[in-house]
């Protein structure tokens, strides 16, 4: 988010078939060459760690990211409350960075004008061969349209998984559909294109490595890059 640098990618509740009936955990961590969340780049290498807890369709998130090879990186501590049901799901996430440069940058500093936090509300829907999911930011420290006036920042996203071969991949198309500064744009707006392959490269025979790469390019910004991460889980 720089224009409001987060996220990531955030956070979004997993897009699930039936509601598990046990309590389930989630512990891991990726290490990425970049971090670039919907088409932005908002840092260089990058420990992004998460954990989480799901029952029964609702779900309760942590993720985080901060810089390995930059210390001025931001640092961001995001949390999302989400609930699955079939194909739907629905969210609300608290993003929230620390440049480390401002002393006002708290956490737990919420005031109206001068907050770091921003809130965003998801909802979206499995359909199978395809997602789609929408994002707003309804509070915090959103951005700003054309006119001076909040935008309510939104992001539009689709995705498309398939198999090739023993590979993974995932393909998206997103897109920023009003005018923010939020995401750099000043109407509807193309900002993410990316193919993602991901594939667990064995190690041992009990133990494998998720490894992942990702083609991004951002047509609004005329900018492309490419990303190499893995998966550290337990």
């Amino acid at each position: 988010m720089k224009k409001i640098v987060f996220f990531a990618m955030g956070l979004v509740v997993s897009l699930s078939t039936p509601a598990q009936e046990k309590v389930e955990t989630t512990i891991c961590g990726d290490i990425v060459s970049s971090y670039i969340w919907r088409g932005q780049d908002l840092g260089n290498v990058s420990l992004q760690p998460t954990l989480g807890i799901g029952y029964k369709g609702l779900s309760l998130t942590a993720w985080g990211s901060v810089g390995l090879s930059d210390s001025s990186d931001t640092k961001e501590f995001d949390l999302t409350l989400g609930y699955a049901i079939g194909g739907l799901n629905i969210g609300i996430t608290d993003y929230w960075l620390n440049n480390g440069l401002d002393p006002e940058n708290r956490y737990f500093k919420y005031d109206a004008h001068g907050t770091n936090h921003v809130f965003e509300a998801n909802v979206g829907y499995d359909f199978g061969p395809a997602c789609l999911q929408w994002f707003t930011n309804f509070a915090g420290n959103d951005g700003v349209n054309k006119d001076g006036k909040r935008a309510y920042s939104s992001y539009v996203e689709l995705t498309v998984p398939f198999k090739l071969v023993t590979v993974d991949w995932t393909a998206t198309a997103g897109a920023v559909p009003f005018s923010t500064d939020f995401y750099g744009t000043d109407g509807f707006a193309v900002t993410n294109l990316a193919l993602k392959a991901a594939k667990d490269i064995k190690v041992t025979d009990t133990f494998s490595v998720p490894v992942f790469g990702q083609v991004v390019a951002n047509p609004c910004s005329q900018k492309a890059y490419l990303v190499i991460g893995f998966t550290l889980q337990p």
